[in-house]
């Protein structure tokens, strides 16, 4: 009898310990179920980049930008673009030619006498911008000696500014307006005034351009 119901005892056992076996065996494992050691977490993790090896992007591509300051060639660069943004064949509503917008009367007074040929030819029109500059500077010696420095209308009046007004409208009219003290204006066809340009031309050296009454282009063959 005792025989027996051991037997039976062990025959439990067994079933219980198969069932357990097969219980572990079919459980679903998660990340839970492991403790990961650092070397193994370093090995799947993607390699640290450090930050003093990345540049910003403004440091990495800078667009080269040109500039002349204020210099000379600063000076009539930035005049040409306000003019006909540096187009040398570019002729205006009113007539007016080329990078620097000359009128026909102003090229006859600098000794061109042929605006066709003239537009076509970007080195005459430099030549021309110089000397064009070169006699209104003789014109205006003596006010820009008696206003260099001062202000007008909130406006500081310098040599480069007066020149450049004087491209824009003549120098006969710069003089009424400086000895005006700002009192009698002058406004071009497209609304630009004589003290836009007086700011605007501020501050160049235009030491260069040398004052010359006869100022002529020279024409080559």
């Amino acid at each position: 009898m005792r025989k027996s119901i051991l037997k039976y005892l062990v025959l439990v056992i067994t079933i219980c310990v198969l069932f357990l076996s097969s219980f572990t065996a079919n459980k679903t494992i998660t990340e839970n179920d492991y403790v990961f050691e650092d070397i193994a977490l370093s090995a799947i993790e993607p390699t640290e980049i450090s930050s003093d090896n990345i540049l910003p992007l403004e440091k990495t591509y800078r667009p080269f930008s040109p500039t002349l300051g204020k210099s000379f060639v600063g000076f009539k660069e930035a005049l040409a673009f306000k003019e006909s943004r540096g187009d040398y064949f570019i002729v205006n509503t009113f007539g007016y030619l080329g990078k620097y917008q000359f009128g026909k009367e102003t090229l006859k007074l600098i000794g061109i006498y042929n605006p066709v040929h003239f537009l076509k030819t970007p080195e005459l029109q430099e030549k021309a911008f110089v000397a064009n500059a070169e006699r209104n500077k003789w014109i205006l010696r003596k006010d820009i000696k008696r206003f260099e420095g001062k202000t007008i209308n909130g406006v500081r009046i310098t040599e480069s500014g007066i020149l450049a007004a004087a491209h824009l409208a003549g120098p006969g009219n710069v003089k009424k307006y400086l000895r005006s003290y700002g009192q009698q204006g002058f406004t071009d066809a497209y609304g630009t005034s004589i003290q836009y340009y007086i700011k605007k031309f501020s501050g160049y050296d235009t030491s260069k351009v040398q004052p010359n009454r006869k100022a002529k282009v020279k024409l080559t063959a």
